[in-house]
């Protein structure tokens, strides 16, 4: 490359371009969580979607996931895939042991995991300041991960083209050295992302909206460079791994076991996965407390697995490009997914490598920072202040400033404390092993937290036990061997333990050996945990305030009320007293605002018209909760408030009473779905009710209709008779006929209306037996013999032998094929009639067919010919005369003995009236089914 080609890349990628472009990154992320927080003033959220949140659990995905996991890819091949496959397995139990927990935090305002626990066993402060010292101390670590992936991969690009790993020991501690000043650029940041204003509920929906936007930059970013690597510089998949397996040094990774490689190994980083996604301080703040939507869960369940997924298909390619680019090992394998895009010569892709991997680590500082900082300020600092008389706090009237002052501070505090653990013993750990020491941290909180909701027997003493007993041999077996291995201090801490015994070294502790370093610290450490909560718990039960919050905790998916809490209150309080409490911490507008909201739902008429009964003590309490933390805000509304402590009997009779409520609250539930049910019912049966009112009115209109016209005749011809007494006898005679035929046609058509009104209200009566349809047939074929002969029409009558017999009502087929030949007649009139009646026998059915050749019928008209009171047509226009009112009820009939009548006909060619009856047998299995 001549030149201009090595100045262009090497310009690209100059200090003042990367700076510009990591401010406008995180501007952009500011702004984002700028827009959502107003969004959420305004009531318009833009976090209220599954997918938003599902994106935000994504920042479990770190600098450590971004860059370590090709780094422990290096050592240990799919090793580094029990990381993942954790919390991909614990997220298939979210749908009840998450729901759960979010459940419990939304009725208790919950604003952090010490915060859980503390509240789980008798809002005990102690044991919030405990859970908070072994979260800080745990995560420092984590965060100098973090510090330690900027700054590193800061230098790196610094020197693009060039790609080996920077050296930075022996920089000056803090002014002297780049990373206190990224250190203190992050505190900043997060100081402005997440405690620009107090809220009582601690959610920031502004920082939710850029973490989910950060998930996706870090995704896209390693899918890149891995699609790079993969398809770029080699031929895709197989030719990556084809290359591995032939190399020796390779083809090991591929493989279980190894470092890292032993069952053990998989099986305990396996169980500190699934706990760091349950525990860790930032994974707790977005899946729990930032959580607008619990039904937001059944989608994160399938989604984050997904995401888990995608963000590391590349992570073997990466690692065998990089191994394969850079086989004398001068490059550090946690760089790969740099200094490969580097080495390449392509700045944008190294520029948006860095970008990924900034995101990764800002976005899980900002997080854990505001999340410690919560716990340091409610946990630590505030009840300690407020055990300090001489302060006075609570004679103040707006601390809300001084609890901002206190949260800002300690984000500061934890991130120089992140520093100097960077500073003093980072430099010797693969970004991995520092994030590990962080998990194994964190996995201490997993018996306190699973037993309490869901062992009613668990106690704050057998908590604290438990905790403090892990926590100690954690820090003994990981956290000091991590000083011993930086030099600060003495080796032979590491070789022959503690005051020279064998048995007290640490990574060896009581002669246990043949376990990696974190497999045996998990071990002792849970063996001391679980055996202190669960012994202690035994030795003696909990009282009766634990018993109370137990019992919240347990059965809070069986008890949806929004303040379990008051179940388990007595006591007498003035609301002017709760008022100026709950405002000193969160500014007295706000308060005033809490309890307005609070009034309305109460529906009372004013603040000083509420009484201060425990449902608002609970309110108050809860509001205090979300400033200053569950334990705190306990001590704080005892101090205005005289509340007379229960005993355990009166907690479980409140407990009885509860369940009996519920019991009663779950038969209303019952009895308002079978409302409901009745209301449907009721609500269709009106339908019904109009649909029938509707068919009486066309009823009596077409019945009317159809009434008037014999009716008219019969007047008409009567006074034509009466007006002319002279009329000669012939035409007297003929008019004489006429009205007596249209009173015959009257008297008819009452018959039938009368017959089908019965039929369709339900109230004929049917005189079903077993009959021969052939002597129906040949009854009826007799009965219009007559009528036949009188018009010259051909009858023709073609019956089988023998035909099995049917169950029906003779009568009611009789009149059936009365009215099929008498229209079959009609029909025949003009032409030499002929009309052919046969019967035939198919399977399980007898068809009958009347057939004429008479003028036929149209396809418009048969597909009204069976309808209610259907005028087909008249003599006059050259169709056959009919109400179609017979036809309608032949049809019901055939029909309510399991048969079908239809018509087939063409104009001009004659009509076949057709029906099916089942044979006795068929018809039986009708009615069964």
């Amino acid at each position: 490359m001549g030149g201009v080609g090595d100045l262009t890349p090497r310009a690209m990628l100059t200090a003042p371009v990367i700076v510009i472009a990591s401010f406008a990154y995180v501007g952009l992320l500011f702004a984002i969580a700028y827009y959502g927080d107003k969004r959420a003033d305004a009531g318009r959220s833009i976090i209220a979607n599954p997918y938003i949140y599902a994106l935000s659990l994504a920042v479990y995905c770190t600098s450590w996931t971004f860059y370590g996991s090709v780094g422990r890819a290096a050592t240990s091949g799919i090793g580094f895939l029990p990381i993942y496959l954790g919390p991909t397995l614990m997220a298939a139990l979210w749908w009840y042991v998450m729901l759960k927990i979010i459940r419990i935090s939304k009725q208790n305002r919950i604003t952090s995991i010490a915060d859980f626990i503390a509240s789980r066993y008798g809002k005990s402060q102690m044991l919030g300041g405990l859970v908070t010292i072994i979260a800080v101390v745990g995560i420092i670590p984590y965060i100098a991960l973090q510090l330690k992936a900027i700054s590193g991969t800061f230098l790196i690009v610094l020197q693009y083209p060039a790609f080996a790993t920077p050296e930075n020991q022996g920089a000056p501690l803090f002014l002297g050295d780049n990373t206190f000043y990224i250190a203190m650029l992050l505190a900043a940041f997060t100081i402005l992302f997440g405690t620009r204003h107090l809220d009582a509920t601690e959610r920031h929906e502004g920082l939710v909206a850029a973490i989910a936007f950060e998930s996706l930059v870090k995704l896209l970013a390693f899918i890149a460079v891995g699609l790079f690597v993969t398809f770029w510089l080699y031929d895709g998949f197989g030719d990556i791994f084809g290359r591995a397996s032939q190399t020796p040094q390779l083809s090991a990774l591929l493989t279980l076991g190894g470092e890292s490689g032993s069952y053990a190994t998989w099986a305990s980083l396996t169980f500190l996965s699934v706990a760091a996604i349950m525990f860790l301080p930032r994974q707790f703040q977005v899946t729990v407390v930032e959580n607008v939507d619990e039904r937001h869960l059944t989608k994160a369940i399938w989604l984050f697995p997904l995401y888990l997924l995608a963000i590391n298909i590349f992570v073997l390619p990466i690692t065998f490009g990089g191994l394969l680019h850079f086989p004398d090992g001068t490059v550090d394998a946690d760089t790969f997914v740099l200094t490969l895009p580097i080495a390449e010569r392509q700045p944008w892709l190294a520029l948006f490598a860095f970008i990924g991997g900034l995101s990764a680590a800002t976005g899980m500082v900002i997080v854990e920072t505001i999340a410690l900082s919560t716990m340091v300020c409610n946990d630590l600092v505030m009840p300690l202040l407020l055990r300090l008389k001489a302060l006075r706090l609570t004679e103040r009237r707006d601390l809300s400033g001084l609890l901002l002052g206190i949260r800002r501070g300690a984000i500061v505090l934890i991130l120089v404390m992140g520093y100097l653990y960077f500073y003093l013993a980072g430099e010797a750990y693969a970004l991995v092993s520092i994030g590990l020491i962080s998990f194994s941290a964190v996995a201490q909180f997993a018996p306190a937290i699973i037993g309490g909701i869901f062992w009613k027997g668990g106690t704050r003493t057998a908590a604290f036990c438990g905790l403090a007993a892990g926590f100690l041999v954690w820090t003994y077996t990981l956290l000091l061997p991590s000083f011993a291995k930086s030099g600060w201090l003495p080796i032979t801490f590491l070789s022959h333990g503690l005051f020279g015994t064998d048995l007290l070294k640490p990574q060896q502790l009581l002669g246990l050996q043949g376990l990696d370093d974190i497999t045996h610290c998990l071990f002792w450490s849970m063996l001391a945990n679980i055996g202190c909560y669960v012994g202690v718990s035994l030795i003696k039960g909990p009282n009766a305030a634990e018993h109370g919050q137990a019992t919240v905790f347990v059965d809070a998916l069986k008890h949806p009320l929004a303040a379990p809490g008051s179940r388990f209150w007595r006591g007498s309080a003035s609301v002017n007293d709760l008022l100026l409490m709950v405002g000193r911490f969160l500014g007295p507008e706000r308060a005033h605002e809490a309890f307005a909201a609070y009034t309305r739902s109460r529906g009372a008429r004013s603040v000083e018209g509420l009484s201060a009964d425990a449902n608002l003590v609970h309110h108050a309490e809860s509001l205090l909760a979300g400033a200053i933390g569950s334990a705190s805000a306990r001590v704080m509304v005892a101090s205005v408030v005289e509340e007379e402590p229960l005993d355990i009997d009166e907690v479980m009779n409140i407990i009885d009473e509860a369940s009996q409520v519920l019991a009663y609250s779950r038969q209303l539930e019952q009895k308002s779905q079978e409302l409901e049910a009745a209301t449907n019912e009721l609500r269709g049966a009106n339908q019904r009710l109009q649909e029938l009112d509707r068919l009486k009115d066309d009823f009596i209109s077409t019945v009317t209709h159809e009434l008037r016209t014999p009716l008219t005749s019969i007047r008409a011809f009567s006074e034509i008779l009466n007006d002319n007494p002279r009329l000669d006898e012939g035409e007297r005679a003929k008019f004489l006929g006429i009205i007596v035929k249209e009173s015959e046609r009257l008297t008819r058509l009452i018959n039938q209306v009368l017959d089908l009104a019965k039929i369709e209200s339900g109230a004929a009566e049917w005189h079903s037996s077993e009959i021969d349809m052939r002597e129906v047939l040949e009854d009826s074929v007799t009965a219009v013999s007559q009528l036949f002969k009188e018009r010259k029409i051909d009858l023709t009558v073609e019956l089988p032998q023998k035909v099995p017999g049917i169950v029906a009502d003779r009568d009611r087929l009789m009149q059936v094929m009365l009215n099929l030949l008498s229209n079959a007649a009609k029909f025949s009139e003009r032409a030499p009639g002929a009309v052919t009646v046969s019967l035939a026998q198919q399977s399980g059915f007898l068809r009958v067919e009347v057939k004429d050749n008479g003028i036929g019928i149209s396809a418009a008209d048969q597909e009204v010919i069976f309808e209610k009171f259907r005028q087909v047509g008249d003599t006059l226009t050259g169709k056959p005369q009919g109400s179609g009112l017979g036809l309608h009820i032949s049809r019901r009939i055939i029909e309510h003995f399991g048969g079908r009548m239809w018509v087939k006909s063409r104009p001009g060619e004659g009509a076949c009236f057709l029906f099916t009856l089942p044979l006795a047998r068929g018809l039986a299995l009708f009615k069964a089914a």
